[in-house]
């Protein structure tokens, strides 16, 4: 499976979904949704006790299927805001990842002042939109999907109040997010093209990310000693799902993995 091939793949359903949406409802009414949403939950003032976990809410990946059927993801986001997460990542995108909006607008409605990334495979203006209509204080830029659209995404994004993580994979995406005014910046350790996992990726961009930007490590992350060792490369925060889905406890699982408690390995 080639990178060209996983994402066409997944952004053909993607672009059908939304096509979709867009014929239930126009552009205007979602636009007006989103604008009436005035609630600011800001990512860097979670971020005072770095590192910062971005708790995942995640029932299902394409490289490990179905994750966890059952998972209600109002009850883990409160459980995920009770340990401490910094942010909850939702994933969105339905035909792989078997996320909805409406596991976004029950996440929201339940982590309180934790803010709420919609993650997904972002397109246009209208997914920004629908993303703040349903809650979103973030939202996923993937560079490898928007290319030169990133930076007029990332306006977008902040013309709804909402703050974006811009995610890169190589080199030459870093430079694209910085070119475009990213604030906050996502290094994803799993490689579209294979799906494999590399965490030297991370190790080797870090660095490259420009000064006061939020760092954030995607992928791979399992244990208490891998937040150690990205925070001490840099790493604002982690991103963090199928650690924290398996999990018996979430909330304490979240905990655990930053440190704090022991009882559950992570």
């Amino acid at each position: 499976m080639t990178r060209i091939s996983f994402l066409e793949r997944i952004l053909k359903g993607v672009r059908e979904e939304l096509e979709g949406r867009k014929a239930a409802a126009p552009f205007a009414d979602v636009a007006e949704r989103a604008r009436r949403n005035v609630r600011r939950r800001d990512l860097r003032e979670r971020l005072k006790d770095a590192p910062g976990i971005i708790a995942e809410i995640k029932r299902a990946s394409p490289s490990k299927g179905w994750i966890r059927k059952d998972l209600d993801a109002a009850e883990t986001a409160r459980a995920y805001a009770r340990g401490g997460a910094c942010a909850v990542s939702v994933l969105t995108e339905g035909r792989f990842f078997r996320g909805s909006l409406a596991d976004l607008s029950s996440a929201s409605d339940a982590c309180g002042t934790v803010p709420a990334l919609r993650k997904d495979f972002l397109l246009d203006e209208y997914m920004i939109a629908e993303s703040r209509a349903h809650g979103a204080d973030l939202v996923l830029l993937i560079v490898a999907v928007l290319g030169k659209e990133t930076e007029r995404m990332i306006r977008a994004a902040a013309k709804y109040g909402m703050e974006a993580l811009v995610e890169v994979h190589n080199e030459k995406e870093m430079a694209l997010a910085a070119g475009a005014g990213a604030t906050i910046i996502g290094i994803n350790n799993r490689d579209l093209s294979t799906l494999r996992v590399d965490l030297d990726t991370s190790r080797r961009l870090l660095p490259l990310a420009p000064r006061n930007t939020v760092k954030v490590v995607e992928s791979g992350i399992s244990s208490p000693s891998d937040v150690r060792r990205f925070h001490a490369l840099g790493a604002d925060a982690l991103l963090i799902g199928e650690t924290l889905v398996r999990s018996g406890d979430p909330g304490e699982a979240v905990q655990t993995i930053k440190g704090i408690t022991s009882r559950h390995s992570a």
